[in-house]
């Protein structure tokens, strides 16, 4: 069955909070799809990300970009998985695949957006209506991941 995780920012934004967790999945030698509602913001994570940090390089691509099939990390505003993700992170309230498809959902939603707290409460009820198990993990002050549910 599907690992299900939601993970609710409290102290950081995306941008600071997605790429450690995707360095630890490239780590394990997972493949992974990151779904975002619109283009644009797709474009300035692809960009983000060749820079987040000077001592990193993720290896990752976009869905629009030549060799999509091949990339480990992949930003992706559909829910097509030409890079045969076994991972999907789902940011910014893009409305996820079907999840049996993955080993892994991650739902990354900030919690100062209604719109992203609302879509995040929408689909843990329907996910745990299907009766997928799903853990709830909230940021600490520190910017740390704590399991809450």
């Amino acid at each position: 069955m599907t690992e299900i995780l939601f993970y609710h920012l409290t102290e950081s934004k995306l941008e600071d909070a997605l790429p450690p967790l995707l360095d630890k999945s490239v780590e394990r030698g997972w493949r992974v799809a990151v779904q975002m509602k619109e283009a644009a913001r797709r474009d300035t994570l692809d960009a983000h990300l060749w820079t987040y940090r000077e001592d990193s390089f993720l290896p990752h691509g976009t869905d629009e970009a030549d060799f999509a099939e091949n990339q480990p990390v992949l930003l992706t505003v559909s829910p097509d998985n030409p890079n045969a993700a076994t991972v999907r992170f789902i940011v910014d309230g893009a409305e996820p695949p079907a999840v049996a498809d993955y080993e892994r959902i991650v739902f990354m939603f900030d919690g100062y957006d209604p719109e992203q707290l609302e879509g995040a409460r929408a689909q843990w009820k329907k996910l745990k209506g299907e009766g997928h198990n799903l853990t709830y993990w909230q940021q600490t002050p520190e910017g740390r991941w704590e399991k809450k549910a």
